[in-house]
């Protein structure tokens, strides 16, 4: 019997790359978090154009966006409203059994009383908006004069 050596390649690990959110922004959002009532003007380069307000926690952000929609007629309004804390809650359900999530770092921003930039169109105006720190690839403190 003749033995052969195996001549093909060895499988190479896959390697996925993803965009690092901004470790001094993540730790500045998680700052924001310890105080549900502060808020911070900043300014992101983002994806979808230059957008600047108000940036807030996690925290605040869930109560001003069912604060909003209890605002609105109809039991789809209400249902939506407690929305964000659902989805905590089966966050937290599913990671019970890792460590403590206290030390995790935020990876998603939230910002009040927003101005979008978006290119040659007229800005756009959100009361509250969300988006994925990674996505960020440039911040300012405060807003354009």
């Amino acid at each position: 019997m003749s033995a052969t050596a195996d001549t093909s390649p060895a499988p190479s690990a896959a390697v996925i790359t993803e965009p690092l959110p901004d470790l001094q922004l993540q730790l500045l959002i998680q700052l924001l978090d310890e105080d549900p009532r502060s808020s911070l003007p900043l300014t992101l380069t983002h994806p979808g154009g230059p957008l600047h307000g108000d940036l807030i926690g996690h925290e605040q952000w869930k109560a001003e966006w069912a604060r909003s929609l209890r605002q609105v007629e109809g039991e789809g309004a209400n249902l939506l409203a407690g929305f964000p804390e659902t989805v905590d809650q089966g966050v937290r359900e599913l990671r019970a059994g890792e460590d403590a999530e206290a030390g995790r770092l935020p990876r998603w921003i939230h910002l009040r009383d927003v101005t979008l930039a978006a290119g040659s169109l007229n800005p756009v105006s959100l009361p509250l908006w969300r988006g994925r720190l990674s996505d960020v690839s440039g911040w300012a403190l405060g807003r354009p004069q």
